[in-house]
């Protein structure tokens, strides 16, 4: 079996005049041996020009991505179709949160595009989350969920590789206890997806202070 663990990153924004797009994905495809021991066998990563190609600064200091990486980069529907023939047929698409599918769904959607790929989805984050503490509402961060296994961040927070490649390590070590869902996507307007109460645990709180710092500005 194939389980793909997947991390994208996209346009910050203030107000609603633009819709969030998608600006970079990464993918850490992992497979099981004739044993049952779980490997990273492979990775997709890909870079993505938004029809909105002037990105706000908001954006750059959140994610590090510049001009000079989208500039000849492929449109989302050129990189989604790359990444479903390097997905196949049989996966578990998995990733930390449901706001990559949420944002992968509004987009297919908002380009007419076939969304039947976006399926077997698994939250890593809810997962891990119920494991560590059944039954608590507060679902951990990537960071503090490494640090809580004492694993190190291996390069750059918000970069979609990065950010795939580390949410893999933990992901290796909750699949002997995870159960994985198959299921089909369901597209439903954009919503919070989580909220947690300890700032401490939260996972976009780089970017609650970016904002609150711009505000200032």
């Amino acid at each position: 079996m194939k389980y793909v663990v997947l991390d994208l990153e996209f346009t910050v924004l203030r107000t609603k005049k633009h819709l969030a797009e998608t600006l970079e994905i990464g993918a850490i495809e992992l497979t099981t041996d004739h044993e049952g021991t779980l490997h990273m066998s492979d990775l997709f990563h890909s870079y993505v020009r938004p029809s909105h190609s002037q990105l706000s600064a908001l954006t750059t200091a959140f994610t590090g991505i510049t001009q000079a990486h989208i500039a000849d980069a492929p449109h989302f529907e050129q990189v989604i179709e790359e990444f479903k023939k390097w997905l196949g047929e049989d996966y578990y698409l998995c990733a930390w949160s449901d706001g990559d599918r949420q944002q992968l769904t509004d987009e297919c959607y908002r380009h007419g595009m076939d969304m039947g790929w976006i399926r077997n989805y698994n939250d890593l984050q809810l997962m891990y989350s119920e494991l560590k503490e059944p039954g608590c509402k507060q679902r951990f961060g990537l960071a503090a969920s490494l640090e809580k296994e004492q694993l190190t961040f291996i390069g750059t927070q918000h970069c979609a590789i990065d950010d795939a490649f580390n949410t893999a390590k933990l992901f290796r070590l909750i699949y002997p206890f995870a159960k994985f869902e198959r299921n089909k996507p369901e597209y439903c307007p954009a919503k919070i997806v989580f909220s947690t109460g300890n700032p401490k645990n939260y996972p976009l709180a780089a970017l609650r202070q970016l904002l609150d710092l711009s505000s200032l500005a």
